[in-house]
């Protein structure tokens, strides 16, 4: 089926569906993808005009240059239990490049995270050992932190061993001593890039731990590109609910759960604030006002820029890896991310980066390339950090500023109006706390499940946490299948048979 419009949810479907599902985010599409392949018939309701959420791409610049409008480089679509068993590297083109990650330093030094680990040890020199003991049996064991870092704090873990060594190093790594070590700066500063996907100040467990989880992945199964731009995902998503019955619906605000069509469970890929606004006296008092409480981070202010030619970085190897940490060592990034913490707006940010067009080329014309960049800016600011970004990458790549043909540059303010979940541009959709990681939204062993009949919650704000990897999702369908429709607990997409 094609997507339809709407003017109010309430005739968006001829008949009752089973399920709904309100947004469509990576978590939302992949709850709907989970509970039509059980057999349901699944309605999904966006409020914008065009399905992803998070995970969209289009024009933002100049004709000929297509953007992200979100999410760019996709660590987790090779890990996550979801995008494996939904074989989305099968669906999508997925190009994995041989550096994950770049973290240059000033006068053309360069960390360079290979996915051969080996490799990496060996261009890190005196700190090579160090690094490979703390990544190497992680990497040997990749399939098994990703299942401890893709479930829920709250539960023993499937591979103890496993948990004890990734937690054993995320102590040390969350730590004022987490310099120990290392004898030189590049390595430290490298996994100061890797903690501030988390963006939280630093040493904390849960950068230490993100660090940890992400850097994994960098060297077990890369960081890979879906050619065409992030849409591809979203679009692999839509396709497969469409062949399994389900229906989307776009410009499809949903401001009262009582609004909506019969059905026997409703799913929320909302942030927590706006399912207790839409949700309202269903939920009891108690509940709705820890949706109320839950905390939101800092926020991002991402620049798109459309370029002449590729991007001159002082290190040449630079050039031809996707995704780049700019800030410079590990103490300047802690000092700058403490800086946003206390409300400020850092001369010199931490800077992420991601240059698709060095892997695909789709996306542009004919030698030139895209740019995609974000910084970490306080909740809710209003300051257009394009400027800095520009300044930040001038510093490891004299010249950038004379290939921009256009850019589009949006404040964390402007971060929410594009994309609801994001309260004052928080990304994350939830402070990621260990507090918060544990108790998200609330402490429970089925924290998907809202106390009121059939209402669930399938966000960022609900385990695993950040990241597109769909699994937030998959969570919250598995246990309506179970509390709503009788299906067992099962291993795959909708195999499951009713009691």
């Amino acid at each position: 089926m094609s997507d339809a419009s709407a003017a109010s949810p309430s005739n968006t479907a001829s008949g009752s569906p089973d399920a709904i599902v309100v947004g469509s985010g990576p978590n939302g599409l992949a709850a709907a993808v989970t509970l039509a392949r059980a057999g349901l018939e699944v309605l999904v309701l966006e409020r914008a005009s065009t399905i992803g959420g998070g995970a969209r791409s289009g024009a933002l610049t100049i004709p000929g240059f297509t953007h992200d409008l979100g999410s760019a480089v996709h660590p987790l679509a090779l890990s996550s239990g979801f995008f494996r068993r939904f074989e989305l590297q099968k669906r999508i083109e997925l190009r994995v490049p041989e550096i994950s990650y770049g973290h240059p330093l000033d006068g053309g030094l360069a960390g360079l995270a290979y996915r051969d680990l080996e490799r990496t040890v060996d261009a890190l020199g005196a700190d090579g050992p160090a690094w490979r003991q703390l990544f190497a049996l992680l990497v040997q064991n990749a399939h098994r932190v990703a299942q401890f870092t893709g479930s829920p704090l709250l539960q023993l873990p499937r591979h103890p061993l496993t948990a004890l060594r990734f937690g054993l190093r995320a102590l040390e790594q969350g730590l004022p001593s987490w310099n120990v070590r290392f004898a030189e700066p590049l390595a430290p500063a490298m996994l100061a890039g890797l903690a501030a996907h988390s963006i939280r100040p630093m040493p904390s467990l849960s950068t230490a731990g993100a660090a940890l989880a992400l850097g994994t992945t960098a060297h077990a199964r890369g960081w890979p590109i879906p050619v065409g731009g992030s849409q591809s995902i979203t679009d692999a998503l839509a396709d497969d609910l469409r062949a399994h019955g389900g229906s989307i619906v776009t410009s499809a605000e949903v401001s009262d759960v009582r609004d909506l069509p019969a059905a026997r469970a409703v799913l929320f890929d909302t942030s927590p604030r706006a399912l207790a606004r839409i949700a309202g006296d269903r939920l009891p008092l108690r509940y709705r006002r820890r949706l109320e409480g839950f905390a939101y981070g800092n926020g991002v202010a991402k620049v798109d820029f459309a370029l002449s030619g590729p991007v001159p970085w002082t290190n040449e190897e630079l050039r031809s890896t996707p995704t780049l940490h700019l800030g410079g060592s590990r103490e300047e990034i802690a000092a700058g991310e403490a800086e946003v913490e206390a409300g400020g707006h850092p001369e010199s940010p931490y800077v992420l980066v991601a240059q698709p067009t060095v892997i695909d080329a789709s996306r542009a014309p004919e030698g030139q390339h895209t740019l995609w960049a974000y910084t970490h800016v306080p909740h809710g600011s209003t300051v257009d950090r394009e400027a800095a970004i520009v300044a930040q990458i001038e510093r490891f790549a004299p010249g950038f500023r004379e290939l921009i043909r256009a850019s589009s540059s949006r404040t964390a303010a402007q971060m929410q109006q594009q994309n609801a979940n994001y309260l004052g541009g928080d990304i994350a959709v939830g402070e990621p706390t260990l507090g918060q990681l544990v108790a998200r939204p609330v402490l429970s062993t089925d924290p998907w499940r809202t106390p009121a009949r059939g209402v669930y919650l399938c966000s960022s704000a609900t385990p695993p946490g950040p990241g597109v990897h769909g699994l937030a999702g998959y969570y919250a369908a598995r246990s309506a299948l179970k509390h709503e429709f009788g299906y067992d607990a099962h291993p795959y997409l909708g195999t499951g048979a009713p009691r």
